[in-house]
């Protein structure tokens, strides 16, 4: 009886890993890039807001630059026209 659990198991385990190497669920490496870059924008983005200081600032108005390029320089690179938001 453990035996039938133990292939059942198995059995399972395959049908997740064909389901999640689907088309539609692999990233690929430009992708998974452009989402980490985003992210880190967003975070940029939210602590220039609650920033005070005016070094603290000025460093993270340079570190938007920086990851704004890396987004335009990506994005290009891709092929596909760079979406870009504006600050709130």
């Amino acid at each position: 009886m453990a035996r039938g659990w133990e292939s059942k198991d198995v059995e399972s385990q395959q049908d997740e890993r064909a389901e999640r190497n689907t088309p539609q669920a692999v990233k690929t490496d430009l992708e998974q890039q452009l989402e980490d870059l985003n992210l880190q924008r967003t975070r940029v983005l939210h602590d220039l807001q609650a920033a005070c200081n005016p070094r603290y600032r000025a460093m993270l108005e340079e570190s938007l630059r920086f990851l704004e390029n890396r987004i335009i320089a990506l994005e290009g690179s891709a092929g596909s026209p760079p979406t870009k938001s504006t600050p709130e």
